[in-house]
């Protein structure tokens, strides 16, 4: 089978997001394009949730009419399908600096979970399969380069990646659901944690439920920790340890014991927060709702995105030449 058979057999929507499906010969005033389609839909997604989402919803918002879009996407799937890629972008780039594998992790978890905080309703997009968009693929390849070094099979570095993905998700699942409380009731974070405090007061007695009860009573509901950072962390310290073991086995050090003796002992991750508490500095979050509401920020983060788009026409444009180039050099053939 050849690439151009590969291609054509490509479901629409993944042939959209590669860059790959025939381009409409007839349009309103050619004006339109599937990119001012997308950011459209994602422009109502943003403002009203993804149920606002509809092809009728997007042309009116464009000023053209339901049928003149279906030149363009087929069908609502495929639009959504192309929201979800431009919404998630590509993965940060890794500066130059060479990370240690669990710093290059820890950087795109952080980086995934401000996406979700972004945009929540990504999270209401069902999971249909494996990534196989441009930007979706480059975020798990990011995640597979980082564990290149490490030893690990190859179907050990899909899971460790898999559960950076999916801490970063369930973080934004929480912090979405928290979101839209302090949206519908009008209350912040603060009086949103005080709320659920008294409705734990009203119903989790220490006779039914003592643990929780203990949990409640030492404030781990108020907390400004971050469970999830915590748990990633620690998942962390386990991958780290299997990886010390792989390569022990690797060298021939072995000791041939099963109580994993020997393991590194994690890092204390502690040290920054304790040293900006003594300097009497308030920690501020990359999620924190002001620091996402910042004009300057979210401005900063569409010139992101435009560079993004650059830089996948670019890419589209590659590929389309590679082509033409393949077919020039077949001929000669």
């Amino acid at each position: 089978m050849s690439s151009d058979d590969t291609i054509e057999q490509l479901p629409s929507g993944i042939a959209l997001a590669w860059g790959v499906a025939a381009t409409p010969q007839r349009g309103p005033k050619r004006e339109m394009s599937v990119e001012k389609i997308v950011d459209a839909a994602i422009e109502i997604a943003d403002s009203d949730g993804i149920q606002a989402v509809s092809m009728s919803a997007v042309a009116k918002r464009l000023g053209y009419t339901p049928m003149s879009l279906y030149r363009y996407v087929s069908s609502k799937d495929d639009l959504l399908l192309l929201m979800q890629e431009e919404a998630t972008g590509l993965p940060p780039e890794a500066d130059g600096e060479v990370l240690s594998w669990r710093a290059r992790l820890s950087e795109l978890y952080q980086a995934q979970s401000l996406i979700y905080v972004r945009q929540p309703w990504l999270l209401s997009m069902p999971i249909t399969g494996s990534p196989i968009t441009p930007n979706s693929s480059a975020w798990l390849e990011a995640g597979l380069e980082a564990l290149s070094d490490t030893g690990l099979s190859e179907e050990e570095r899909i899971a460790v990646s898999l559960l950076v993905t999916g801490v970063a998700r369930w973080k934004g699942m929480i912090a979405a659901g928290y979101e839209e409380q302090s949206r519908t009731t009008g209350l912040d974070a603060a009086e949103v944690a005080s709320r659920e405090q008294r409705l734990f007061d009203a119903v989790i007695t220490e006779d039914g439920y003592p643990f929780l009860r203990r949990a409640i009573d030492a404030g781990v509901f108020t907390s400004e920790s971050d469970p999830f950072d915590f748990g990633l962390e620690r998942g962390f310290d386990g991958v780290e340890a299997f990886i010390d073991g792989v390569e022990r086995r690797r060298s021939g050090a072995e000791s041939g014991t099963a109580d994993g003796s020997g393991a590194t002992a994690p890092a204390d991750s502690s040290g920054d927060a304790a040293g900006e508490a003594a300097d009497g500095k308030a920690t501020i979050a990359d999620d924190d709702p002001d620091v996402i509401a910042d004009k300057k920020l979210r401005e900063a983060q569409k010139a992101v995105r435009q560079a993004q788009k650059v830089l996948a026409e670019a890419r589209k444009r590659e590929r389309q030449v590679r082509r033409e180039a393949k077919e020039r050099v077949a001929k000669r053939r």
